[in-house]
């Protein structure tokens, strides 16, 4: 049987159980689960700053598997799972926006939130500039492996939202033909399940295999609820063997009035 904290190797939310949340503390969001020893999980932030965008057909399906080339991690004879920013489509009463200091208009889904509210929309447009800082972002810590210090919101804006962040090594001979397909049918069914604003997955490092990927939720309740669903539960069994280590850490995303700006913090348990 597997694991429950076992992810779907998409949108990695983790089971409401009395066992996960016991694992993390107010000072550390880090869940650990599978991990090596001999590996060192998070750096100090790196000095180096490159925008990583995939060089790829604009009408690629994401959920296919990608050609890497000089990417391609060690110990690797099959794709890696890997996916760029997707952005969850709006509800249909909604206009599509980009950007207005970048025009970017990045990779959105077929399947749409059934809903949104106004802090969260507000998040869904300045996340078009969402991008990582460093290359080393796999093993940076989160607050600093990303952009988050350069999107802005309405000053009044006031949210908290539920980040789950997780890193990991597949196994050199895990398949991943059967994960694109449980990850797309899991990503659709989040996406209708309503919550997931966003999925960044990365490439894994060239030396380590270590990789990074991240979603946002509108909150950890609407995370909670697709755990439940079908299609993730498909995806968890397909994602238990394939992992020589992983790690989860959640976070919480805040936005405070009278701020632009966002802070990203431990998520603490409630009551705690």
């Amino acid at each position: 049987m597997e694991s429950p904290d076992v992810p779907s190797s998409l949108h990695l939310v983790v089971p409401d159980s009395s066992s996960s949340d016991s694992a993390s503390s107010e000072s550390s969001p880090q869940t650990s689960l599978t991990s090596s020893p001999a590996l060192s999980f998070v750096s100090s932030p790196a000095s180096s700053i490159s925008e990583l965008v995939p060089k790829e057909d604009p009408h690629h399906d994401p959920h296919d598997p990608p050609n890497l080339g000089k990417q391609a991690p060690i110990h690797s004879d099959h794709p890696i799972l890997y996916l760029p920013p997707l952005l969850s489509s709006l509800p249909c009463s909604f206009p599509s926006h980009t950007h207005a200091s970048t025009g970017r208009v990045p990779k959105t889904t077929e399947a749409r939130l059934p809903d949104i509210n106004p802090a969260s929309l507000s998040l869904h447009k300045a996340l078009h500039n969402f991008c990582p800082l460093t290359d080393d972002y796999a093993s940076t810590t989160y607050a600093e492996a990303f952009n988050w210090g350069e999107l802005e919101l309405p000053e009044e804006d006031e949210h908290d939202w539920y980040c789950v962040a997780f890193r990991s090594i597949r196994k050199p001979d895990s398949e991943s033909g059967p994960l694109y397909e449980a990850d797309r049918l899991a990503h659709e069914e989040a996406i209708k399940n309503g919550g997931l604003i966003m999925y960044w997955y990365g490439s894994p490092d060239p030396e380590t295999g270590l990789n990074l990927a991240t979603c946002v939720w509108q909150s950890r309740a609407d995370a909670v609820a697709a755990n439940s669903r079908p299609h993730h539960i498909r995806a968890m069994r397909q994602a238990a063997s394939a992992y020589e280590m992983y790690e989860l850490e959640r976070w919480t995303l805040r936005k405070t009035a009278g701020s632009r700006y966002l802070e990203v913090l431990p998520y603490v348990v409630e009551g705690r």
